[in-house]
């Protein structure tokens, strides 16, 4: 139920923006106004939690480590679990956010089936004892979802920056080309976007499937995986399935960003619903799980 409330709020959304495509006064805001709006709240927001962080006592530092601290000269020390210089602090630290060392080395703890186990009774004899064993497994799926969907945005927002660029600088259309390496269809079919769905989808059946994910899952969990994978869908549409003017879509976008904001003539609804959706995430973001 949970996850069903978080998609009708998605297809309800989504709804809004259909609609409110088809009147003139209503496209001005969708195309200017939430925009403005969204970016408001994105920056003000991110200010607000900074600030609100930064504002809480700290009486004791309390790190959280896991290998050898550095002490005798004879006793090796991990640099990287437990650092004590500024090197070992970068590497953990890169580690951490480029590639998510954490969750690489993250394990799950499942009971198995019954099994018949060995137990030594008072008299010395072993008995018989039928119980659940408990059985540690990888998480790498885990891992490889998440790293490909938080990079796969990565460069989906890197690209999209040809938009509100002119001329685009050639690291855009450098990254462009090597993402459409593979020159599927015309126009081109990027890599990113079919990593980007199939990361979130994956994520999302995840906390559906799994028993124990879906008990601790609340309608903050699901929405924004349903709202990206909105957001995802629509792109894909936009981009090889609907008929849209790119040409009135980068002048809208390029008037955005000079802010002489004007709403051209020929796009269609699909697009206003696409850009909606992200504007949504955008506001949402900062004062959300995220």
């Amino acid at each position: 139920m949970k996850a069903m409330y978080a998609l009708m709020a998605v297809l309800v959304l989504g709804t809004l923006a259909a609609l409110g495509a088809q009147s003139d006064g209503l496209r001005g805001v969708l195309a200017i106004g939430v925009p403005y709006l969204a970016l408001v709240l994105f920056v003000g927001g991110l200010a607000y939690r900074v600030v609100k962080w930064a504002r809480v006592p700290v009486p004791f530092r309390v790190p959280s480590t896991c290998g050898q601290q550095r002490s005798l000269a004879w006793i090796k020390p991990s640099r990287l679990d437990n650092p004590h210089d500024l090197v070992g602090v970068l590497g953990r630290m890169a580690l951490e956010v480029l590639v998510f060392r954490s969750l690489f080395r993250n394990t799950s703890a499942e009971l198995g089936p019954v099994a018949a186990q060995a137990d030594v009774g008072h008299g010395g004899e072993p008995e018989p004892y039928q119980g659940p064993r408990l059985a540690y497994g990888a998480t790498k799926w885990l891992w490889a979802a998440g790293l490909a969907f938080h990079y796969s945005m990565l460069v989906v927002l890197l690209r999209h920056l040809r938009f509100f660029t002119e001329p685009v600088p050639w690291p855009v259309s450098s990254l462009a080309a090597l993402d459409g390496f593979l020159q599927v269809g015309v126009p081109t079919a990027y890599v990113t976007s079919a990593l980007l769905l199939a990361a979130v989808t994956y994520l999302l059946l995840r906390r559906l499937v799994m028993a124990p994910v879906r008990y601790i899952s609340l309608c903050a969990d699901y929405f924004p995986l349903l709202l990206i994978l909105g957001i995802g869908t629509t792109g894909v549409l936009l981009r090889h399935f609907v008929r849209t003017d790119i040409v009135a879509v980068k002048e809208l976008a390029l008037s955005l960003v000079s802010f002489q904001p004007t709403v051209p003539a020929g796009i269609g609804s699909l697009f206003y619903v696409h850009l909606f959706l992200v504007c949504v995430l955008f506001a949402y973001f900062p004062w959300s799980k995220l």
